[in-house]
């Protein structure tokens, strides 16, 4: 059998394949244990001999990258994924086509891969992949994705040749079949997933450069990587995890169904019930369902399993966070962002901007916790602003931009600037579960309301009368008054053009109003709507956030019409 470390280069002994794989699949079982330490100390001597072993330990970082949104851990992971790439480059056949692996369903060629050397390539592609997940991580816009360019395309034209050349017949199965599978079940279902859910007007330029994408057989994909008994077994439970709890929720309707989340965590429970990442993924579908008291006690089981690795802490602060936001709980989920805004370096602009929008919505007669003052918090927000590979954080440029009229000596205040921020994490979806969570948050938004109406005129009455009807229209359309929310909506759209700061205002309330319809059954309408939104409007805050969402919705009328074979106007 060839030899792990047998590559031209490598400056110490090489170790077989299995060996490789027995240790990495050992690494893996003690980083889910909560033994993160542990698991870096036993990859890290053999990271410059092992294509398995620099790629996991890549991974174990661009997973704790991935898990708390430090971006010092973003940068980190880059690096050392990068590294990895080297490494693997070492073991992939010499003579093997640049950028692709067509020889390998020629018959010529295909024979003389060596079981290492297809391994090769899957590790190869797998650090390419992960190196444009990380460049996504630092930017939301979805150019991001694909600026790596070649690098993201040689990923993906690898995975589909070996894809093709493990269906054909010049391909024998090795001793390390199933890791070789799995790796590449990994990278198939994750393009696909990812690519799917990109807008329209994204997906033909990346058709025109040879991309594709299939939700289905991406979902597929994954789950086939899920059973079978492999390193990337888990990698695949995760990144499905992450789709089903993160990507269709915040970046989605947020009405998708999280039943097969479920399932495939219960048995990664039941291995491993202290394991922080498992506890944190169950307390996110447990907000998801809006079983928020539950939700609550995992995210502090989470924080208790292990003390190794405070960033996992500060996953669960976040959620915490808007847990105590949805039951109307501000002082607790001030409590929480006060400690992001100590420990946590994600993005100090954002948290100062949390607790400011907390204490705004205390009442006048509410003692301020620690004395702080939500006019002086708002004016530290735009001094806090950062730039990771030269851009901020969309949510941070929004909380940015929402601070600046607190610079003047006396400010015209935000009305709810923690229900407005809930509204861009799709939290409204999660109250919209229970009814008197949603009756108490209406009861909050139209006593904001009557405060506008009797507001003396200034710059910026109709922005904020217009965030005001958004936000009642989620409500009430939650709460089934679906005409009354229907005018709220309408509302914004026919006062747009008074609008002076807040321009995301009427492509999302079109947005709203075209899921109002669909849950009416007014297909077409919501269709004609969801077009306007998606066309008519650019360039203002949460941009790439909305129009993703406008992408999933049109996507699901789009699936529904195909199930039932209608007619009518295309998507």
């Amino acid at each position: 059998m060839a030899e792990c470390g047998d590559a031209a280069g490598a400056s110490s002994p090489g170790i077989d394949l299995k060996t490789c794989l027995d240790e990495c699949m050992s690494a893996m079982d003690m980083f889910l244990n909560n033994q993160f330490n542990e698991s870096l100390e036993l990859l890290k001597p053999r990271t410059k001999e092992s294509m398995y072993h620099a790629l996991m330990y890549a991974t174990i970082l661009e997973m704790q990258a991935m898990m708390t949104f430090n971006h010092d851990d973003i940068i980190s992971a880059g690096h050392t994924m990068k590294e990895a790439q080297e490494i693997c480059q070492r073991f992939r056949k010499k003579s093997s086509v640049v950028g692709s692996l067509s020889g390998l369903v020629n018959k010529a060629s295909g024979d003389h891969f060596t079981e290492e050397e297809i391994h090769a390539e899957v590790c190869y592609a797998e650090c390419l992949l992960q190196r444009a997940a990380l460049t996504f991580l630092q930017d939301e816009n979805m150019v991001s994705f694909i600026k790596g360019g070649i690098k993201v395309r040689n990923s993906f034209m690898i995975y589909k040749e070996l894809n093709n050349f493990l269906q054909s017949n010049l391909f024998t199965k090795g001793p390390s079949h199933t890791h070789l599978e799995g790796g590449i079940s990994l990278g198939v279902g994750a393009f696909n997933l990812a690519l799917s859910m990109f807008p329209t007007r994204i997906l033909k330029l990346l058709e025109f450069a040879g991309f594709s994408g299939d939700k289905e057989y991406g979902l597929s994909q994954l789950r086939d990587g899920v059973m079978a008994p492999s390193l990337r077994s888990v990698l695949c439970v995760m990144l499905l995890l992450c789709y089903y709890t993160f990507l269709t929720f915040i970046l989605g309707t947020g009405e998708e169904d999280i039943s097969d989340a479920v399932v495939l965590l219960q048995p990664y429970l039941t291995r491993y019930p202290k394991g922080a990442i498992f506890l944190f993924f169950s307390g996110r579908i447990k907000e998801i369902q809006g079983n928020l008291d539950e939700a609550i006690e995992r995210f502090e089981e989470g924080c208790a399993a292990q003390q190794t690795w405070k960033q996992f802490h500060h996953m669960c602060y976040w959620e915490l966070m808007w847990c105590f936001t949805y039951k109307r709980l501000w002082k607790m989920a001030y409590f929480y962002v006060d400690l992001l805004s100590k420990e946590s370096r994600w993005s100090k602009a954002m948290y100062v901007y949390m607790k400011a929008a907390y204490l705004s919505m205390l009442s006048k007669h509410e003692a301020k916790p620690f004395g702080d003052d939500e006019v002086e918090l708002f004016r530290q927000v735009p001094l806090l602003k950062q730039k990771i590979a030269g851009k901020s954080p969309p949510t941070e440029k929004f909380a940015i931009r929402k601070a600046r009229r607190y610079k003047c000596s006396d400010p015209v205040r935000l009305p709810v600037p923690a229900l407005e921020m809930m509204y861009m994490w799709n939290g409204f979806t999660v109250i919209g579960k229970h009814w008197q969570l949603t009756e108490d948050m209406l009861e909050t938004i139209c006593k904001a309301e009557e405060v506008l109406e009797q507001a003396s005129s200034n710059e910026y009455l109709v922005d904020d009368r217009c965030v005001v009807k958004l936000l009642k229209g989620l409500c009430l359309r939650h709460l089934g008054k679906i005409l009354e929310a229907e005018q709220c909506f309408v509302y914004i759209y026919e006062h747009a053009r008074k609008i002076k700061y807040d321009h995301y205002l009427c492509p999302n309330a079109l947005l709203e109003l075209s899921l109002l319809f669909i849950q009416q059954d007014r297909k077409e309408e919501a269709i004609k709507w969801l077009s306007r939104a998606k066309q008519n409007y650019k360039d203002y805050s949460m941009e790439s956030r909305t129009l993703f969402r406008i992408h999933a919705a049109l996507s699901k009328l789009k699936a529904e019409k195909d199930e039932n074979g209608l007619e009518g106007t295309a998507l």
